[in-house]
């Protein structure tokens, strides 16, 4: 049983949003996932394709049937917190958070 791994550092999402898309597609196979992705609506889902295709291609064998590639793990973890801040009335500070996370996906076949 061959497996292989992909991984996406500070992509600049909330791990909520990320997580909501991830649900969707895990357990599936390769093909199942990449169709329900390229329909999905979220900015997200062009990222995920990019990890989920990276994850297939790093399986050894070229040769291999993507109806047989399963998704085993799908998992968004939070990453570092940018913290902006915005000008206010009276010479006050208003913090903006900008969430990241992180995206891993492990395929099976």
């Amino acid at each position: 049983m061959q497996k292989s791994q992909a991984t996406a550092k500070y992509i600049r999402t909330s791990t909520y949003k990320s997580r909501r898309v991830l649900k969707q597609i895990q357990g599936k196979n390769y093909k199942e996932a990449r169709i329900i992705l390229e329909f999905m609506p979220y900015r997200i889902c062009k990222i995920i394709i990019k990890v989920l295709e990276s994850a297939l291609n790093n399986i050894d064998d070229n040769n291999i049937d993507t109806a047989k590639v399963k998704i085993k793990e799908a998992i968004a973890n939070k990453g570092p917190v940018l913290k902006r801040f915005q000008p206010r009335a009276q010479g006050r500070g208003f913090p903006i958070r900008k969430p990241t996370c992180h995206i891993k996906i492990k395929l099976e076949v």
